[in-house]
């Protein structure tokens, strides 16, 4: 059985556990404690010697640790339902969407967070190795988090998705990012009334409380 390994309070797990439930696909999770540092404990090493999750095993023992990979494999193995798009301009849409989203709203919370916090002194990035926190880095980050926050609003005028005709993983994706941006202490509000709509409809989809 496919086996996830996850941490609840983790932002990048969340986007594979909305992605298998998505798919509907049936799999075994271990949590992994981030904040009691179990990640670079030698136990999970031996799992996972990049130290991060998630972590995705698959049925024929293949061990794919980020969420590109996992995403490719999930929709090679489950086409159904199509979360990357069926047309070359569905799937370009959607892989640009998704790594604008990842670039320019995930890793600037990723960048203010790890940088600023207390708990993530010498952990200003994940893996196996240690790096001391640039309190500039935390500021560019908060400024990059607000402007997003203003591209995703323009780009959800007048739609339902992020990008194409339908529900894809841009959408996964955002919905972490917007939720995790909590963690730095920004949300949207009345200034990005396209989001709001947009989340409030996400928040219909069962998967989304994952």
């Amino acid at each position: 059985m496919i086996t996830l390994y996850d941490c609840a309070t983790a932002p990048s797990p969340r986007r594979a556990r909305i992605l298998l439930a998505e798919k509907g696909v049936v799999h075994e999770t271990i949590q992994v404690d981030l904040r009691s540092g179990e990640q670079l404990g030698d136990a999970y090493r031996q799992v996972n010697p990049q130290c991060t999750v998630p972590a995705l095993r698959t049925d024929e023992g293949l061990l794919l640790t980020d969420n590109a990979a996992i995403t490719a494999y999930l929709e090679a193995r489950y086409p159904q339902p199509t979360l990357l798009g069926d047309t070359p301009q569905q799937k370009a849409e959607i892989a640009s969407w998704n790594w604008r989203i990842e670039f320019e709203g995930l890793m600037a919370i990723a960048e203010a967070m790890r940088n600023s916090s207390p708990a993530m002194a010498n952990r200003a990035l994940p893996g196996p190795d240690d790096y001391r926190q640039i309190p500039e880095l935390a500021q560019r980050g908060l400024a990059r988090l607000q402007q997003f926050f203003i591209t995703l609003n323009e780009r959800l005028a007048g739609r339902d998705f992020v990008a194409a005709d339908g529900f894809s993983v841009a959408d996964i994706t955002a919905v972490v990012a917007v939720d995790f941006a909590r963690v730095v202490r920004v949300k949207p509000g009345e200034q990005h009334p396209h989001v709001l709509r947009w989340r409030a409809l996400m928040a219909q989809r069962p998967s989304m409380s994952l």
